[in-house]
């Protein structure tokens, strides 16, 4: 019998690997399933499964789930459980408590990012084992390894930020049955091994229409100062940003509405997205985002015919007065008055509009816009960090990281607007706190913000600001371990304090 994860039971089929959700194990017929040793026999077949952990982060069809890791899940919950979104979807009840910060262990919502992002990471364990024994070019093969093991580092990275301690899967068959949770420590090692060795094997980059938008150097250390930005290692991040900033290959946008254009897609700014729709028709293997159908007000639907737009998240209104009404990036994000057929102005609460191109998209719905996994700006903001904590207080690269975003955000396409001036004097605490706000402002609906509130111990304090009664404990500071892992796992116990 073949040793598989607890609650995954792997089969390829054609091009695409399906990972399958089990509460028990049964003795399999070698001849219906599909192992490590029998599926790797070409090129083609390692492509394929490399293609699909790529699939799996986006991908709408992976019953019994309900969307990909980034798909939906990761970034709402990251956006509700903050000072950011607020959820309008009728009997939500597990976004309704993020929202309202009395979440508990069985939650429907973060349940699907657990078991999503362990479908990932074990679709990974299978390429990383597979694909070594197939007779291919070795820049090829070396390549393949390095994506797999960039996308596990990256899965794995999200998981400890919002778990803490989880079970730490590094190998397909023989993976132990009920795994126990690995220390945090031993975790951040085995991401920053996995990003190293694709730091050395992944190209600078892919030709548009060849792959275009897959894991690239640049990605692999942009997710290695982010890694060491979480374990505290100032030094090693500067390092990797510095060596991102210094290479030339990334920029800002000069307009904040460009990092949000179709046709911008994997463009100067991005570092890696998770990709929707086709990139340009540079890759096949993605589906359509659920953004606009989540974000755009349900008036929308009302007042312009053929548009899909729910509203189920919105931004609280202590998010939108936060900007400065001449702040590009208001605009950009936020959607307030709809002008429907006719001329007539309809005002609704602050929705989140970033992702809809609305000239490549006019019915909205559906997109093919990506999620902005990682951009050039939050390597930026991540280098000020660093260099701030590292000193004890901004040096002048410090000043000069923050205030490039915040030139851009005060250019309204045509001028640079009287606001957001540069800053500087600034000591060590004013700093942080003026950092995270930029992190508020630049990055809404990304996935950030819990995990920024988080990092710099500021749940408490500012999520009562945006959301008056509601108050997050220390405890907050992770989210709980799926209840129905416990159930099917008791190794996972004890399950994170508060919970």
């Amino acid at each position: 019998m073949k040793k598989i994860y607890s609650i995954f039971i792997v089969l390829p089929l054609l091009s695409l690997v399906l990972i399958l959700a089990c509460t028990d194990l049964l003795e399999e017929n070698p001849r219906d399933q599909v192992f490590v040793d029998n599926f790797f026999e070409n090129p083609n077949d390692a492509i394929a499964a490399v293609n699909s952990i790529y699939a799996i982060l986006n991908s709408t069809s992976s019953a019994p789930t309900f969307g990909g890791v980034y798909h939906s899940s990761y970034w709402v919950s990251m956006g509700l459980a903050s000072d950011e979104m607020e959820n309008r979807l009728a009997g939500a009840v597990d976004l309704d408590e993020m929202d309202k910060f009395n979440h508990k262990p069985v939650n429907s919502t973060m349940y699907d990012f657990w078991r999503n992002a362990y479908k990932g990471i074990s679709i990974a364990n299978f390429a990383l084992e597979g694909i070594p024994n197939v007779d291919m070019d070795e820049t090829l093969k070396n390549r393949l390894l390095g994506e797999a093991r960039f996308l596990r580092g990256m899965l794995y990275l999200d998981l400890v930020r919002i778990f803490g301690d989880i079970p730490l899967m590094l190998t397909f068959e023989g993976a132990e049955i009920f795994p126990a949770r690995n220390p945090k420590s031993e975790v951040y090692n085995a991401i920053i091994a996995d990003f190293e060795f694709a730091e050395t094997h992944l190209p600078v980059s892919y030709p548009a229409g060849n792959g275009k938008g897959r894991a690239t150097r640049g990605a692999a250390r942009g997710l290695l100062a982010k890694t060491y930005l979480n374990v505290q290692d100032w030094g090693q991040c500067i390092s990797y940003c510095e060596s991102i900033i210094q290479s030339g290959q990334y920029g800002l946008w000069p307009s904040f509405d460009e990092v949000f254009k179709i046709n911008n897609t994997n463009g100067i700014e991005t570092l890696f997205n998770v990709g929707f729709g086709t990139a340009n028709n540079s890759i096949s293997f993605w589906e359509v985002g659920q953004f606009n159908v989540r974000l755009l007000p349900r008036e929308l639907s009302r007042k312009i015919p053929g548009v899909n737009a729910q509203g189920w998240q919105v931004a609280t209104q202590h998010l939108y007065d936060s900007f400065d009404a001449l702040d590009r990036r208001r605009k950009v994000t936020f959607l307030t008055e709809i002008i429907g057929q006719g001329g007539m102005i309809t005002v609704v609460e602050p929705h989140i509009r970033k992702y809809w191109d609305e000239e490549a998209e006019p019915l909205a719905g559906n997109t093919d816009n990506d999620f902005p996994y990682l951009r050039y700006a939050d390597i930026l903001l991540t280098y000020a960090e660093a260099l701030n904590e590292q000193n004890m207080g901004p040096n002048p690269q410090a000043f000069e990281a923050i205030n490039a975003v915040r030139r851009r955000a005060r250019f309204d396409g045509q001028i640079q607007q009287p606001i957001l001036p540069d800053l500087g004097g600034l000591n060590y605490l004013q700093f942080k706190d003026a950092l995270l706000l930029e992190r508020r402002k630049e990055f809404v609906a990304e996935g950030h913000r819990w995990i920024d509130l988080a990092r710099f111990d500021k749940l408490g304090e500012l999520v009562p600001l945006a959301k008056p009664g509601i108050q997050p404990q220390p405890f907050h500071r992770l989210f709980p371990i799926p209840q129905e892992e416990i159930d099917l796992n008791q190794n996972l116990l004890p399950q994170n304090s508060g919970y």
